[in-house]
């Protein structure tokens, strides 16, 4: 398998539009398309493959309550954990 790079970058359409790069494509296995998500970390953001709901489930069961615990020091209502 070719190695994936860390960093990379993307442009946007004027309609918001973006690609998500080939090499991302094939090592999550979305040759066919599927779900991403977005996480807004505020001045920046994480895409993670399969959607926040699957993301948010590992980060509980890693962290379990300082997860909870992290969520309530957030202070941006627009920053704090929304429903899947």
């Amino acid at each position: 398998m070719r190695a994936v790079t860390a960093t990379t970058n993307a442009k946007i359409s004027h309609r918001g539009q973006t690609s998500l790069p080939a090499d991302l494509r094939h090592r999550w296995g979305l040759e066919d398309g599927g779900e991403i998500g977005f996480i807004d970390l505020g001045d920046s953001a994480l895409i993670v493959p399969g959607g926040t709901g699957p993301a948010r489930t590992e980060l509980r069961r890693v962290l379990g309550d300082r997860y909870d615990n992290g969520l309530s020091t957030i202070s941006d209502p627009e920053l704090t954990d929304q429903p899947s």
